[in-house]
C-alpha cells in the first residue's frame, strides 16, 4: 500500500475562538495520527469573520479510514466540527 493525502476542515464554534491555539492543538493530534509525516496548515475565510483551519496531511493507507482523526479533533475545545473533505492516493 502507499500513502494518501487527506484534507481536514476544522470549523471553530465562533469567530471569537483563538485560531492559533485551535490550530496548535489540532496539528498536534494530526501529527500523532500520521506519525509526523508531511502536513500543511492554512486558514480559510468562510463568512462574517468566521475562518476555518484546513490541515492537509499525508498518511499511510494501511491505517485505514482517516475518520478517526476527524472524530478526535472534533472533541477539542472550541471546535464546532471537523470534517474530512478530500482523500487522494499519493503517486510517486
Amino acid at each position: 500500500m502507499g500513502n494518501a493525502v487527506v484534507t481536514l476542515r476544522i470549523m471553530p464554534t465562533s469567530p471569537d475562538v483563538e485560531l492559533a491555539l485551535l490550530e496548535k492543538k489540532s496539528l498536534a493530534a494530526v501529527k500523532v495520527f500520521n506519525h509526523g509525516k508531511d502536513t500543511k496548515v492554512e486558514i480559510q475565510p468562510i463568512a462574517f469573520g468566521l475562518k476555518a483551519v484546513i490541515i492537509t496531511f499525508v498518511m499511510d493507507e494501511n491505517q485505514g479510514n482517516p475518520d478517526a482523526i476527524s472524530e478526535t479533533v472534533a472533541k477539542i475545545e472550541g471546535v464546532n466540527s471537523a470534517e474530512i473533505t478530500d482523500v487522494r492516493r499519493a503517486i510517486g
